[in-house]
């Protein structure tokens, strides 16, 4: 009996069989395969298929000279070679040299590698691109580069391919809008970036819309020094003009002006201050020994189940909390109006709009991408980012909203001729 073993072929005899398959005739297929078994690489410097590689664009650029040969003549005689001109190459496969092919008259100009052009470009760039999308240094992305392909590329040439981002950046950041959205989400990030030589503190504040269908989207970022209601009309005046023309209801978290901003450009559509961020700025101001009562005693605010029994517990909060803690009850109280927009909806919709969690969990996600950067070289650097770091948590962002079917029924009572399902 012929046992298993006997019946296999070791390494060295499969590479010489390929000399037997007609379609491996080649030598230089053949070559491969048997590097192969011998365990070498196939990309990187000395991989095996950077010479294939190199051949085939070899070829390639012969057959472009051979065709322009064909169609272009001197005026006295004809056009002929004149030689080669060699140019060191970078691919994702490895560096190689490659003999360009020259014309007497110099009219030759070569389609698949561009005159100048010294990287195989569209792979090359993608990867650089994705790789600087996770947060990576120029640094880090030169030696990932280096240590899978064998491929130098300087932080200069990085930059370059980064910079490609620039103008998908303005047209994404200027591209049209849906005419309504049912809830806005804004709330702010800070970074170091430099400006004029100097170390500043950057705020970003991202826009997250929920359209009328449920889906989440970022609709745009907006970086400033000092924010105030110019800053936010200016904000919502961009958004009008990229074709916003109604929202129901804007989750903000408290920022100065906004209110008033937003009851400028959109005064028909309703206010929610994040109430999270009310208790939080309302802890801040309470000492320590208190704060687990006062904690305790809050919650039968914001947690009531109407709006007439929260406001009669705010009377007990201030008889109990007035005296001492009355910046925080004043607080409370001028902020109520805005504050307490979500009782009069069931509790599906006010656990979608008290707060602004929603787009802080996608600052979380942000938090990802940028956890590397201590500080950023320039304001550019930031927003080519941050661009990266939207295009990437966006995507999986397929699904609408839990349970939105229902909301946006109920937001069609509490809207009457308001939503239009078409827009």
């Amino acid at each position: 009996m012929v046992t298993k073993m006997s019946k296999m072929l070791n390494k060295k005899e499969i590479a010489d069989q390929v000399s037997l398959i007609p379609s491996l005739k080649e030598k230089g297929l053949q070559e491969i395969v048997k590097g192969l078994y011998q365990g070498k690489n196939l990309l990187g410097p000395d991989g095996l298929l950077t010479p294939l590689i190199k051949e085939l664009l070899q070829i390639s650029l012969q057959g472009e000279m051979d065709v322009h040969l064909s169609e272009n003549t001197l005026e006295e005689g004809l056009n002929r070679r004149n030689g080669t001109t060699s140019k060191r190459m970078k691919s994702p496969v490895g560096e190689f040299e490659l003999e360009v092919p020259r014309d007497r008259n110099s009219s030759f100009i070569p389609e698949i590698i561009k005159k100048r052009q010294t990287v195989i470009n569209e792979e090359l760039d993608n990867k650089i691109l994705s790789l600087y999308a996770l947060g990576n240094s120029y640094e880090d992305i030169a030696g990932h580069l280096f240590d899978i392909y064998g491929v130098e590329v300087s932080d200069a040439k990085i930059s370059a391919i980064t910079d490609k981002l620039i103008p998908r950046l303005s047209e994404w950041r200027s591209r049209p809008l849906a005419v309504q959205y049912a809830v806005l989400f804004l709330d702010a990030m800070f970074f170091k970036a430099k400006q004029d030589n100097k170390m500043t503190t950057k705020v970003v504040y991202n826009i997250m819309g929920i359209d009328m269908s449920g889906h989440k989207e970022i609709l745009g970022f907006y970086a400033c020094e000092s924010e105030g209601s110019h800053f936010w009309l200016g904000v919502l005046n961009d958004l009008k003009a990229r074709g916003m023309e109604d929202v129901l209801i804007a989750c903000i978290d408290g920022l100065k002006g906004f209110p008033e901003a937003i009851n400028t450009a959109f005064p028909r559509t309703e206010i929610q201050l994040c109430v999270v961020h009310q208790i939080r700025n309302s802890i801040k101001h309470v000492a320590s020994k208190n704060q687990r009562e006062f904690i305790k005693d809050l919650k039968t605010v914001y947690q009531a189940d109407t709006k007439d029994l929260a406001e009669f517990n705010i009377l007990r909060l201030d008889e109990k909390w007035g005296k001492k803690y009355p910046m925080v009850i004043r607080s409370w109280q001028e902020n109520w109006e805005n504050l307490s927009t979500y009782f009069k909806y069931s509790k599906d919709i006010r656990k979608l709009i008290y707060t602004t969690n929603p787009i802080e969990g996608f600052h979380r996600q942000v938090r990802k991408y940028t956890k590397t950067k201590g500080s950023f070289t320039s304001e550019n650097a930031l927003f080519k980012l941050l661009f990266c770091a939207i295009n990437k948590i966006t995507a999986k962002w397929s699904q609408p909203i839990p349970n939105w079917a229902m909301t946006i029924s109920q937001l069609d009572i509490f809207f009457p001729n308001r939503i239009n399902f078409g827009r």
